[in-house]
């Protein structure tokens, strides 16, 4: 088995692994960056269309432009050792760092060690101070939502179906129904459109769609595809292929039967969401926010198990890879500083963020008075002219506002962020209570 020492271990060679790396380099510390698949990009190698980069380089690129300009900034850095087809299968922390983890590892308290396996390197033992987790996200499948009927060829996910279009080279059918208004969903509406196919309908189960409005206008509206709200893909039909689908409206949370409709189609995509990659991270310990599905973390990125730090897709789902590279960037700052202050950090107390009316999750779930805190958090409602408020609250449930913000429109498929300096945090602070900060939408 090979060993090696590195400062930090970056799981994922993605948009955030990318971002993190880079950071962390050009602090000065050593990175070994770990991808499992063949190329560093992730998911931005297939997503072939345009619409990256318009919030972090300020100009319109595709996803492997936005990768690359990435790539060519961390790949020959001098303190960054690149580890592609390499899946890292454990990772073992001293008790120091996790109580419940770390069993028969014979580490110093603070380092951790990381098992990965590789056709190109055999079995490796990583040792280091830090872990940024960005592994990404995996598509939700047939399974997870039940739809009822045969088990036909012609049903995938819409990222797998992009793979095969931008990647491969293949069409996965001619005449195509996509399940869900995702917005990968609705760029592969356009783009099986593109290569010929006929996109028949695009069926949501909610009453509002679940992808970005502008990908509703240029994947959709621009080209004619019917889409379905309060709709439901009832059954599937078919022995060898897909043959057809039954359609039902859904009233009140309950499907109206009677008044299902059939689709003849050949395909059937499944944009049915996202779902962070924690396997890795519930293994060693981490905990996990049942709202997000990723990891509970603290001010500063931080997950429960000291010294490893998340980010990205792997800590919630974000609707631009722009918000990732930004979030990463902190995580890996932080990760930086961590190291740089190890044993005293962070001095400072922090106070927990609480997700209250109208919105599902704020992020990160706790924030620092002695920084400039930036939160992420995804709304439940749609509402135009709708008000972010943002209240400190004490034991008793007395609150006093803090932030009070305009919002032009809020959905569930856009995520929204907001920015609270430090010094105003401290105006309202109360020594000796809890000092939560509450997130509503009215």
């Amino acid at each position: 088995m090979r060993e090696a020492v590195f400062d930090t271990v970056v799981v994922g060679g993605g948009a955030a692994g990318l971002a993190a790396s880079k950071i962390i380099a050009e602090r000065g510390y050593r990175v070994a960056l770990v991808e499992r698949e063949n190329r560093l990009g992730g998911i931005l190698n297939q997503c072939i269309h345009n619409g990256f980069g318009l919030h972090y380089f300020k100009e319109e690129l595709t996803g492997p432009e936005y990768a690359q300009r990435f790539i060519e900034t961390t790949a020959g850095t001098p303190n960054i050792e690149v580890f592609l087809e390499t899946t890292v299968m454990d990772v073992k922390t001293s008790r120091a760092d996790n109580n419940n983890s770390g069993k028969g590892s014979t580490n110093s308290p603070g380092t951790k060690e990381v098992f990965c396996y590789s056709s190109r390197y055999g079995v490796l033992k990583i040792i280091t101070k830090t872990i940024v987790l960005a592994m990404g996200s995996r598509e939700r499948n047939r399974g997870n939502i039940g739809i009822p009927g045969t088990r036909p060829a012609g049903i995938f996910t819409a990222g797998l179906a992009q793979r095969f279009v931008n990647i491969e080279g293949y069409s996965p059918g001619e005449n195509v129904v996509i399940i869900g208004s995702g917005d990968i969903g609705l760029i592969m509406a356009r783009r099986m459109t593109l290569i010929g196919a006929r996109v028949l309908a695009v069926i949501e189960i909610q009453p509002y769609p679940s992808g970005l409005t502008r990908n509703i206008v240029q994947c959709l509206r621009d080209f004619d595809i019917p889409l379905h709200l309060s709709h439901i893909v009832s059954r599937i039909y078919g022995r060898d292929r897909v043959e057809a689908v039954d359609v039902t409206p859904v009233r009140n949370g309950k499907p109206e039967m009677e008044e299902t409709f059939k689709i003849k189609c050949d395909t059937l995509l499944l944009s049915v969401g996202l779902v962070p990659e924690n396997e890795l991270s519930k293994k060693f310990g981490v905990k996990i926010n049942p709202e997000t599905g990723g990891a509970v973390v603290d001010a500063h990125m931080m997950t429960s198990v000291d010294g490893v730090f998340s980010c990205g897709n792997v800590l919630h789902i974000h609707d631009l890879v722009d918000y990732v590279s930004e979030e990463s960037i902190a995580a890996a700052s932080f990760a930086c500083d961590y190291m740089e202050e190890r044993g005293k950090w962070p001095a400072a107390e922090q106070f927990p963020t609480v997700a209250s009316s109208n919105i599902k999750y704020v992020i990160p779930n706790s924030y620092d008075p002695e920084i400039n805190n930036r939160f992420f958090f995804r709304p439940m409602i749609v509402k135009n002219n709708a008000k972010l408020c943002i209240r400190m609250e004490n034991e008793d449930k007395e609150q006093k506002t803090l932030l009070e913000k305009r919002l032009l429109h809020v959905q569930p498929s856009e995520m929204v962020s907001v920015n609270i300096k430090s010094e105003r945090i401290k105006e309202f602070l109360r020594d000796g209570e809890e000092n939560r900060l509450v997130f509503s939408i009215q």
